[in-house]
């Protein structure tokens, strides 16, 4: 994936008014899209952890987080995810964590595995097909929100405070998926990712149709580790500087950072480079999990890299620490209640 436009998360100016009329014929398809009834509807409670935007809001941790609370319910979550970048053409495809690598299956696939069954699939409903074989009780989708394709018992939206929804245009003049209001009509709740003054447009749109903000925060895990640590800092990820910001925030000095486009795969040529400038910065070589992720199994160099740098582990922590449970709570009742009609 490319790096996402500047002028996605600028004030509006002359290239994104210029792209607003294709936004405009974009965003009319997706609402269409959106309003098409799902095809299917699983036996399974389904949740769905979606995003209004492209690029990364925190689905991921907040899909983990929920299967976190689900286990400790004794429930037996299963995640259900399109694997992006994987080689995943057909599908569904199990995914195995201890030999499948990103290009398999995509790189938050792998991190999920690593926590519960997933499955990866294009076709959520093929997906949710074989999680059901699978004997898990409870589906968690990581994205998935804008296809209908799939009957969802309580969407969950993820919000990036700092960012929320740049300009507000649709792609590709703005980051948005689709309208606003088409989306936040279809939304249970949105999950608020931290404070700022960003948030103002979606969160006062979202109180006017009477749908629920949970606030929630990024902490990192084992934050004492870092306290001046030296260290060279690299990613490629949709939003590079709020990793390296979390890096700061712990104490951590960074010497240096280097971003690569969002999924990046990394050449050995890119790996090489990224080991000798840490030897020449003598700096511990840091990064996302994510990124770490996509080293495995992929090549001599990556492995090195894969050796030689530490993951920067976060996680995602709601305000009030009952209600993801609460939600999970809603979602197995109303799969109760649809499959008693």
């Amino acid at each position: 994936m490319a790096d996402e436009p500047s002028y996605w998360y600028a004030k509006r100016g002359i290239f994104a008014l210029g792209l607003a009329p294709f936004g405009w014929i974009y965003g009319t398809v997706a609402k269409r899209r959106m309003e098409a009834e799902p095809s299917y509807t699983s036996a399974l409670p389904v949740l769905c952890i979606g995003n209004l935007t492209a690029g990364g809001a925190g689905k991921t941790p907040t899909a983990m987080e929920f299967a976190r609370v689900a286990k400790a319910m004794k429930l037996k979550p299963g995640f259900l995810t399109r694997g992006y970048g994987s080689a995943v053409r057909r599908g569904p495809l199990k995914v195995n964590f201890r030999s499948h690598n990103s290009h398999d299956v995509g790189d938050e696939a792998l991190l999920l595995a690593a926590r519960a069954p997933t499955v990866v699939c294009a076709d959520r409903v093929a997906g949710v097909k074989m999680l059901e074989e699978m004997g898990v009780d409870l589906v968690i989708m990581d994205d998935g929100f804008q296809n209908p394709a799939l009957y969802k018992d309580f969407s969950l939206v993820v919000v990036d405070a700092g960012r929320a929804i740049g300009n507000g245009f649709v792609h590709p003049a703005g980051p948005l998926r689709a309208p606003l209001k088409t989306q936040l009509a279809r939304a249970d709740a949105l999950l608020l990712v931290g404070t700022s003054t960003a948030t103002a447009k979606v969160v006062r749109v979202a109180a006017k149709m009477a749908k629920p903000v949970i606030a929630a925060m990024i902490q990192v895990s084992k934050p004492g580790r870092w306290k001046d640590a030296k260290v060279y800092a690299y990613c490629g990820i949709g939003a590079p500087n709020k990793f390296y910001h979390s890096l700061e925030a712990v104490g951590a000095q960074v010497l240096e950072t280097r971003s690569f486009p969002d999924h990046h795969v990394y050449s050995p040529t890119d790996c090489e480079e990224l080991l000798q400038r840490a030897e020449e910065l003598d700096a511990l070589l840091v990064t996302t999990t994510k990124d770490k992720a996509r080293l495995v199994r992929r090549g001599d160099k990556q492995t090195a890299l894969h050796t030689a740098s530490q993951a920067l582990e976060i996680q995602m922590r709601l305000e009030n620490p009952k209600r993801a449970g609460a939600i999970i709570e809603e979602v197995l009742e109303r799969a109760r209640v649809r499959r008693a009609h």
